[in-house]
């Protein structure tokens, strides 16, 4: 018997430029395939140092978006900053938009929020 009483997220927008699939809180229901796939993937590329502290730094800069150039000073070569920038997106961690000669990066709120929710503990019913 499916439970149609979940809270899974929908797919939300991310800000006009495509669709950030979520996932529901792990507390919740045991994952689909296609849900483990891109949470797997998400976290993946999080895995890795360099990419989690380049992901930080364009999380945490003023205004939600960050310049490669006020993001590259995490200990390794430029061609180096731009394979982990790139598997950032290739995941759906990272949105990038050129202005010039220069990439602008940003971090969708969907993306945070469902990395939240997926997370989120369980709450006992009622107290929500």
């Amino acid at each position: 018997m499916s439970n149609t009483n979940t809270n899974t997220l929908p797919l939300l927008e991310a800000d006009g430029r495509g669709v950030v699939p979520c996932c529901p809180p792990l507390t919740e229901r045991p994952m689909t395939a296609e849900e483990a796939e891109t949470a797997a993937r998400m976290f993946k590329a999080l895995g890795d140092p360099v990419r989690l502290r380049l992901f930080s730094a364009v999380a945490s800069h003023e205004g939600g978006e960050a310049c490669v150039c006020d993001i590259s000073d995490v200990g390794v070569s430029q061609p180096t900053v731009s394979h982990h920038l790139k598997k950032l997106k290739e995941a759906g961690l990272l949105t990038s938009e050129r202005r010039g000669t220069w990439v602008y990066y940003r971090v969708e709120p969907s993306v945070l929020a469902g990395m939240g929710r997926l997370l989120e503990p369980s709450t006992p019913e009622g107290s929500r």
